[in-house]
């Protein structure tokens, strides 16, 4: 087998741990594209697109050999940076309208509304920035709130009334460009349909609220105009308004019947827009009850979290999935042939705000490592650091660590991540709650 240069948009070690444990990984070259603090986590926390497009393309213009592929596991602006690249190079990958078709949250609301009306809650955009965004709004309360461009539920918040939305407008006013400025020269590059040109990056979307039941991620791909779902993972919330995702597990728990309803749905909206030659995330709520289905979001991604379950589980990171799609190949993920049955990936919150006194020391991570060595842990922050100063949060709480596990069942499971905190101590001082 011929050996592929493969460059990656924010390579970090965490992820390139994964890649190079890929079962073809001798006979890829990993080449880091954007750096991790350029492209996923600018020291300035400003992101600017055409600064970042300029720089690899200089850098892709300078290499001396073969280009075979482009791949990105993170989410805006790697999610658009990599399609833009790959379309300029002529390597394979999506149109740029059905990208901006995933990540526009109203134009993608749009799309879903046109093949599946049934399933998605009713919304309507609105102008922060108007003298009285909610003059012309017909969406009763409560609704959820957020821009049309982010990620994390970064300026997402559930309103009740006037005076939550009044409350939380100067947050959006002032913090909405950081996405909104870089969203808007992406949408530049591609040809929007005359009822999206004037809702822009600075807009937010008001959606009805469907959080309540189960929530569900399908990763799939595109390839010659065949869908396919290769997992569907349980999406878990916590704290106030279920606003927070406390882990994620796979395989899902929800009815088959359900999964497959989810499935079709999938392969309506992909299609719809003409998406092919990539991979995508779909999210899901399920309401037991009533059986009813609704979709939350799509992502022109695969979920970098999604990564290390997938290989407990099922014995290969779905970054397998982007490295052959990019190289123009149809994937054939493994099925169930991983270490454990079942693996989640925890996601550690405080839901004040703090300064970190205490995170696990050297020898609390030897410990963690010696006695679960199929485990993965990811600290998120460093002592001294306030958490208000963390980056892309949820408006709810804050993320200090991701814990990944893998068990042989659920109770298995819920006692290993109890006995992963007791090794892992975390002090806040100011007031933080753990």
């Amino acid at each position: 087998m011929e050996s592929k240069n493969i460059f990656v948009i924010g390579l970090d070690p965490f992820n390139e741990t994964l890649l190079r444990g890929l079962p073809n990984a001798d006979h890829y070259r990993f080449y880091d594209l954007l750096g991790y603090r350029e492209a996923i986590r600018p020291t300035s926390r400003q992101i600017d697109l055409d600064e970042l497009l300029t720089k690899a393309e200089e850098r892709l213009s300078t290499f001396e050999g073969h280009i075979d592929a482009i791949i990105g596991y993170w989410d805006f602006p790697c999610s658009v940076i990599g399609p833009v690249l790959r379309q300029h190079h002529g390597l394979p990958g999506p149109r740029l309208e059905a990208v901006a078709a995933c990540e526009h949250k109203y134009w993608s609301r749009l799309e879903q509304r046109r093949v599946l009306p049934d399933l998605v809650p009713q919304f309507r955009a609105v102008d922060p920035f108007a003298s009285d965004p909610l003059s012309n709004m017909d969406l009763p309360f409560p609704f959820w709130l957020k821009p049309i461009k982010a990620h994390s539920s970064f300026l997402g918040f559930k309103i009740e009334n006037r005076s939550d939305f009044e409350a939380c407008l100067p947050i959006i006013r002032s913090e909405i460009g950081h996405f909104g400025r870089p969203f808007d020269t992406f949408l530049a590059m591609v040809e929007m349909p005359e009822e999206v040109t004037s809702i822009g990056g600075y807009y937010c979307i008001a959606e009805k609220i469907i959080s309540q039941g189960e929530q569900c991620t399908l990763e799939g791909y595109a390839y010659a105009g065949d869908v396919a779902v290769y997992g569907v993972v349980d999406s878990i919330r916590t704290g106030q308004h279920q606003s927070s995702f406390s882990r994620y597990q796979y395989p899902s728990r929800v009815p088959s019947s359900v999964q497959d309803r989810m499935i079709e749905a999938a392969k309506q909206f992909i299609q719809q827009i003409g998406y092919d030659c990539a991979p995508f995330n779909m999210e899901f709520f399920w309401e037991p009850r009533t059986d009813v289905l609704s979709i939350l979001e799509v992502n022109a991604r695969i979920s970098k979290s999604h990564c290390p379950i997938f290989k407990m589980v099922d014995g290969v990171s779905h970054q397998q999935v982007a490295i052959d799609l990019a190289l123009g190949q149809r994937p054939n993920p493994p099925y169930r042939e991983g270490r454990f049955p079942l693996a989640a990936k925890f996601m550690e919150r405080v839901f004040e705000d703090g300064v970190v006194e205490t995170i696990p020391s050297a020898e609390n991570l030897a410990s963690f490592h010696e006695g679960f060595p199929d485990s993965m842990l990811r600290i998120l922050i460093h002592e001294g650091q306030r958490l208000a100063h963390l980056p892309y949060q949820d408006s709810y709480s804050f993320e200090i660590a991701e814990i990944f596990l893998g068990a042989e069942t659920q109770t298995a499971l819920l006692e290993k991540y109890r006995a992963v905190l007791e090794i892992l101590p975390f002090k806040f001082g100011e007031g933080a709650l753990h």
